[in-house]
């Protein structure tokens, strides 16, 4: 990695991880920042392991700068807040199955990034960064997800991808690591996320019922669409569901895979895996400019 302005997209998830560990170790050119967009609406594990890579990267004189837009589980259902839409799922009047739109990562992860670095950089928005004026920034995507690396899609950003460089796969981060004493790194994804699969919706129930709790009580709470466009007089023509079955978190059916199979991935900044939601016809909220 070359240039003045280097920073990592730091999610808190293994491959991201890794990328610190090995810019702290000096395996690696230094970062001039790890940039963490903070949901408010992580796991607490996620939490205390972002706590223990913040240390490391303090003592490599690394910072870990933590950005947020909000707290994304209180704005979906304050009415005064306009509701960045999350993929959940829907079931129309008539049994039809659909998906709201995708908004939340682009709102919550992406833009409060793309500001840290424009200020960063000395041209906060609305002021124009200069042409030639770019920062790299590192994403941790490792060989066996060469298919999300992606350019930046802002002329002051260039995406540059450190894993794939040094060819390792997910279980190469995983190793060094466990190597480096930094086991049981999770996936950083909101507590809400509609695309947790099974075992972790069973691992939430059983290991952190507080936070199993939290995510019942916000599919309840997202039935009848968001706060926001309800209040408006714009309800929602269906139902939302943070689960696949469209039935009420509690009472949906899970079948986690066998052990050893692969769980599905967090949601990086740029590294979620889900293509963006189609908008739900009929069935997505008009909401209130």
């Amino acid at each position: 990695m070359t240039g003045a302005h280097r920073y990592l997209s730091l999610g808190a998830g293994v491959q991201s991880s890794a990328c610190l560990l090995l810019a702290a170790r000096g395996d690696m050119p230094p970062f001039d920042a790890a940039i963490f967009a903070d949901t408010g609406w992580e796991p607490a594990a996620v939490y205390t392991h972002l706590q223990r890579l913040e240390r490391l990267a303090a003592a490599a004189g690394i910072p870990v700068i933590r950005v947020s837009a909000g707290h994304i589980r209180h704005d979906v259902l304050d009415p005064g807040h306009r509701f960045a839409s999350m993929p959940l799922f829907t079931l129309g009047p008539n049994g039809e199955h659909g998906m709201a739109r995708r908004q939340c990562t682009n709102e919550y992860k992406i833009r409060p990034i793309k500001a840290e670095v424009r200020r960063r950089l000395g041209y906060p928005h609305p002021r124009r960064v200069p042409a030639g004026l770019v920062a790299e920034m590192a994403i941790g995507i490792s060989v066996d997800e060469i298919h999300r690396a992606r350019d930046a899609d802002v002329a002051y950003m260039r995406n540059v991808f450190p894993l794939l460089d040094r060819g390792w796969r997910r279980s190469d981060c995983l190793a060094y690591l466990q190597q480096h004493g930094l086991a049981e790194v999770g996936k950083s994804s909101c507590i809400g996320c509609p695309y947790h699969d099974d075992g972790f919706w069973a691992r939430l129930q059983a290991e952190s019922p507080s936070e199993w709790a939290d995510a019942v009580a916000f599919d309840a709470a997202i039935r009848h669409g968001s706060a926001r466009a309800t209040a408006a007089g714009h309800p929602l023509r269906g139902q939302f569901f943070l689960h696949r079955q469209r039935v009420p978190l509690d009472q949906a059916f899970l079948r986690p895979k066998p052990p050893g199979d692969t769980d599905s991935p967090g949601c990086g900044p740029w590294t979620c895996p889900h293509p963006a939601s189609p908008a739900g016809g009929d069935l997505q909220t008009r909401e209130v400019a």
